[in-house]
């Protein structure tokens, strides 16, 4: 059971549909873990239904009209419905569908000794929506992102000097936030990360890699 969570006020984004398509679909993703934060979205959007029927009704056009039939046959977007698991290492059915086949698939970048990356297109030109691998005991290096970061564990786990996180657990940092996530020493981490900047690394050993780090939206 997930013991990390997203704040309310990114729920209520969420629920709105106001967060961009990589954040939402993170957030979905840690709704496959946890009950809570789905039952939260699933009152939120009812209150928002609710709100909206209050509304006074405005008039459209024939235009507009035609442009919403028009999108009927459209492919439907992304979206899933949480997944009849066996066990915690089963992968969010939203995030299979994106990577379009298994993590044995990807294509890995290391990055350091103890961490590979795989970025998976959402479309999404704001932000990068990738899979983050640390080795059993490994650890990345003391850094922050230029910008926000969200992150799901999905497999495995770790801990930084804030707390411990295991599989369903979501956590997000500020742009302020240093932190040098290590994992677990019995299993291998995997991670979802969304990020608006690239990582950048605040230790002198590491610092010459930062002018080469670049941030892959899309």
């Amino acid at each position: 059971m997930a013991k990390h969570h997203p704040e309310l006020e990114l729920l209520t984004e969420h629920a709105a549909g106001s967060l961009s398509l990589a954040q939402a679909a993170c957030i979905s993703a840690h709704l496959n873990y946890c009950d809570c934060c789905s039952r939260t979205v699933a009152r939120l959007q009812t209150i928002g239904a609710a709100m909206f029927e209050s509304l006074d009704p405005e008039p459209v056009g024939d235009a507009l009209l035609d442009r919403v039939l028009a999108r009927l046959d459209e492919e439907a977007p992304l979206c899933y419905q949480p997944a009849k698991r066996k066990g915690q290492d089963a992968t969010p059915a939203l995030l299979s569908r994106l990577m379009a086949g298994d993590f044995s698939d990807l294509v890995w970048k290391k990055v350091t000794d103890a961490l590979r990356i795989t970025p998976i297109r959402t479309g999404d030109p704001q932000f990068e929506f990738s899979l983050l691998h640390i080795k059993a005991g490994g650890e990345i290096p003391h850094h922050d992102h230029r910008g926000s970061e969200m992150t799901l564990v999905l497999q495995g786990g770790f801990s930084d000097d804030q707390g411990s996180y295991h599989p369903g657990d979501f956590i997000y940092r500020s742009a302020s936030d240093v932190h040098a996530p290590r994992a677990f020493a019995n299993e291998d981490c995997l991670c979802l990360a969304v990020i608006d900047a690239p990582l950048r690394f605040t230790g002198w050993k590491y610092r010459w890699m930062n002018p080469f780090l670049r941030l892959q939206a899309g």
